[in-house]
């Protein structure tokens, strides 16, 4: 088996923009967009209990073990044990893997929007037969341009991060500036109420899925020995991807409010419709089907960031014998070419359920229901983690550090994220009220079975583990606990 790899590295600028590309997906803007002028208080709200949390936590941790592999398996691993850590991985894999489909379906509709007739467009975006089509093309091309290993990922996920992103973002944000000041009338109340009301649990739903859009900070872990000095130029491209994620969301969600009425609001189909409204209004409709096309190439772009990293992620622990031989077979490059063909076999599969949901809103929901649930299950054992290594560990080197003495700032800030998470996590099993979900049951029934088996499998493969699973090549470092 050959591991051979290019020596490249990673500057800040591309690490922080790579965050970007994996954290942002102008694809949420619509969702937050029915919540008006409260919107502004979930993102911030968001961003104090969840991402900032994530963020130092996870430089604390990349740091902390910036010499050795297996990122949240290593993280969680140090810190509960060898199974835990094994857990912690996984569910960061699959629910990647489960998210796919949801983000290519914005992809599919952005491309949907290249026509000039709107309402064509928007006939063609709600077509399963079609969005199937070009999920499957675009994640497919996403997982043959990571084959080509880490060099082609970067520089496609840099150019596509500011391409299909952090330019449209701007972009969009200027027009409702000029929209304004041209006259326009503003869709969005803003002498509305900032605060929202939190006795109606059904509406928190949506709101809830604001944690998988700030989700993925922990993610470029894999990435740190690919960095010179990570133990702080690490730190620094998260800390530069979190304030430019927080402005984006922000002043992105009231940009489409201002254009879109909340009644009118569609979740994968609102922001072409925003960009389309505002060109028409500029006398620049011509430029409709370019940021279709910029807004695709952006997914493909954010969907690359996640192939490469998760994927990259549970090669590393599988070959140090968590995984059987075939999914830790790489091509001549060291890809991990196996566990990249199983990911899309799995991909394509849930793909095919757009055939059997009632719409491609409603596939869109669940899943990203089901992805937020596995992926909030993860950070509670990282933030977990965290803390304890305070204790079990307290002698390692840190070179970035929550609190410069005692374990008082670790507590409040990883506490503060274990329980951001968990309320994020009990609010995900409500039906979210804006929305044709289908049954309930159905509803219920995915959320509560995906959960038991996707946390179940790792337990059963650490189970059925094979001496000769181990890769006598590996140079996976192991645990303190095992020297």
């Amino acid at each position: 088996m050959s591991t051979v790899t290019k020596n490249v590295k990673l500057g800040v600028a591309t690490l922080a923009i790579m965050n970007v590309t994996a954290v942002v997906s102008l694809r949420g803007l619509p969702a937050e967009a029915e919540y008006g002028i409260s919107s502004a208080f979930y993102y911030l709200f968001a961003a104090l209990v969840f991402l900032i949390p994530t963020s130092f936590v996870a430089a604390e941790l990349a740091a902390m073990f910036q010499d050795k592999q297996g990122g949240v398996f290593r993280w969680v691993g140090e810190a509960f044990g060898k199974k835990a850590g094994f857990v912690a991985i996984w569910l960061q894999w699959v629910e990647s893997t489960i998210w796919y489909p949801t983000v290519l379906t914005f992809g599919a509709v952005s491309l949907a929007f290249i026509g000039m007739d709107s309402s064509a467009d928007m006939s063609l975006a709600s077509n399963k037969i079609y969005t199937l089509v070009v999920v499957l093309a675009i994640y497919w091309a996403a997982t043959f341009i990571s084959l080509k290993g880490l060099g082609w990922v970067s520089k496609v996920a840099k150019i596509g991060g500011l391409v299909g992103t952090i330019i449209p973002a701007a972009l969009l944000v200027v027009l409702a500036i000029i929209y304004l000041a041209g006259g326009g009338v503003s869709q969005m109340d803003f002498g509305g109420d900032f605060f929202p009301d939190i006795t109606k649990f059904d509406n928190l739903v949506l709101a809830s899925g604001i944690f998988l859009f700030y989700a993925g900070m922990e993610m470029t872990g894999i990435h740190v020995k690919d960095m010179d000095n990570p133990s702080k130029n690490y730190p620094r491209a998260v800390f530069l991807g979190a304030i430019i994620t927080v402005l984006i969301f922000v002043l992105g969600t009231f940009a489409l409010g201002i254009i879109i009425p909340q009644k009118d609001i569609n979740l994968t189909q609102s922001l072409l419709v925003g960009f389309d409204n505002y060109f028409k209004f500029v006398g620049m409709s011509w430029l409709s089907p370019i940021i279709a096309i910029a807004l695709a190439f952006g997914v493909l772009a954010g969907v690359l960031t996640w192939v490469s990293g998760p994927s990259k992620g549970i090669f590393a622990v599988g070959r140090a014998g968590y995984l059987p031989p075939f999914m830790q077979r790489t091509n001549k490059l060291g890809v991990q070419r196996n566990i990249l063909f199983i990911q899309g076999g799995i991909v394509t599969l849930l793909s095919l359920l757009f055939v059997v949901m009632p719409s491609v809103q409603s596939f869109y929901q669940i899943l990203s229901q089901l992805t937020v649930l596995l992926y909030l299950i993860m950070y509670l054992l990282m933030f977990a983690a965290a803390i304890y290594l305070r204790y079990n560990m307290k002698d390692a080197k840190r070179p970035f550090r929550l609190g410069k003495k005692g374990n008082g700032v670790m507590w409040i800030v990883s506490g503060v994220g274990f329980l951001g998470s968990l309320l994020a996590f009990v609010l995900s099993f409500i039906p979210p009220a804006q929305i044709s979900v289908g049954s309930n049951a159905v509803w219920y029934a995915v959320l509560v079975i995906g959960c038991i088996i996707v946390v179940g499998a790792p337990f059963v493969i650490y189970a059925m583990r094979k001496p000769h699973w181990v890769d006598k090549d590996s140079t996976f470092e192991p645990f303190h606990f095992d020297k």
